[in-house]
Formats: C-alpha cells, structure tokens, sequence
C-alpha cells in the first residue's frame, strides 16, 4: 500500500496539454502502445532511486515500464542486473519476470514528449509526482540523475539552492543539503554511446560508486 500523500499520474492525466494531445494522435497511429503516463518501477522502500528525463517513444511510452524496450533499457538494466539491483532476466518486456532490487526508476516528466524535449511548464507540471516520490522513499539514500535534464530537475523537486553549487559531472556524488547523495551520470542513450560520450565503462564506473556507498543488505 502506498503511504498518504503519495501521489501517481492517473492514466488520463490532463495537467500537459501538448502531450495529452501527441499521445491522442499516437493512440491513433499505435493503439496497442501504452501511450499513457508511465509509472515508476520498483519499491518504495529502495536505497536507490534513478531518475530519467522521460518515456522513450519505443521505450517506456510503448511497454509502460521505464526504459523498457530500446537501447537505453538494454545498457541500463543490464548494469543493474551486474551490481545486483535487478534479478531475472531483462527481455525488453514488464512481463519478463525481472525484479528491481533496492531500487527503483522514475522519470522526471511522465509523460512522452514531442522530440524528446519536454518544456519548462511541463517538467512544473509533472514535479509534484517525483516530489511525492522522494518524500514517500523515507530509506532513499542515493539518486541517480541520467543526464543534465534528470539532475536539473531533482534539484528543483528538492528545492536545492543555489543549484549552482551542485553542477552535473559524470561520475560526480553529491551532498545535498537534506543529506542525499545525488550522482551524476550521462543518459544511457544509443547517441551517447554511439559518439563515445559514454561507454560501458563510465557507466559502470558510476553504478561501481553508488554500490560503495550501497553495499548489498
């Protein structure tokens, strides 16, 4: 049972205007997709809460689960499954039995946007949803921000001031002021690694920091 005040997108969510109506004319084109607000996956009671910018459009925004079904979710749940936040089996499908293991993934906007680029009213509109998450995550103790978008957006949901004290660096840890640590990693994107921005290795190197400060329970 979620805890009061613990607030999620309803399917039918009407704050975006823009996006309610790119996910209608999707409907049309894919009506087999979610298209819909994508919710979170994973426990509540999690350590560790990764946070991306929003659903892909053959991602999440097509399976309903974050970073499921492209090239994102393949590197991603891949390196969880390899530092033991996940078990099973990843098969690109939410019914493919993998489970998060003191862990859970959001996005900071829920819904797919036009381009991949949400707007500054939507990422206000949609905060409420990560703020109520991190309240109800009462054992949280790491946030892993995937790209600049995700880190920004944290700080906001936080009310970090000034921001500027915190800059995104790949592979940074930082302390923010209510004592949780915020990481830095580049997006697990196929342009991102296709242009050697990040590899493998960096992205592991990320996930090797976070479990230093998360050993296994």
């Amino acid at each position: 049972m979620a805890p009061p005040g613990f607030e999620e997108p309803p399917l039918d969510c009407p704050r975006c205007p823009r996006l309610v109506a790119f996910l209608d004319e999707l409907r049309a084109l894919h009506p087999d997709w979610m298209n819909a607000p994508v919710r979170s996956f994973g426990g509540l009671d999690a350590r560790l809460l990764i946070v991306g910018l929003a659903p892909g459009m053959r991602g999440a925004n097509r399976t309903g689960r974050p970073f499921t079904g492209d090239y994102a979710g393949d590197l991603l749940y891949s390196t969880l499954l390899k530092f033991g936040f996940a078990t099973g089996t990843y098969g690109a499908d939410p019914a493919d039995g993998l489970n998060l293991v003191d862990c859970r993934i959001a996005n900071a906007v829920r819904c797919l946007p036009p381009e991949n680029k949400p707007l500054p009213v939507e990422f206000t509109a949609c905060r409420p949803f990560i703020q109520s998450e991190i309240a109800a995550m009462t054992k949280t103790r790491v946030v892993l921000a995937l790209g600049k978008g995700a880190h920004d957006q944290i700080l906001r949901a936080l009310a970090v001031r000034p921001a500027g004290a915190y800059p995104f660096v790949h592979g940074r840890l930082h302390t923010l002021p209510n004592g949780l640590l915020l990481a830095d990693s580049y997006h697990c994107s196929r342009y991102n690694t296709n242009t050697g921005r990040l590899t493998t290795t960096m992205f592991h190197d990320v996930f090797a920091a976070v479990r230093q400060v998360l050993p296994p329970i």
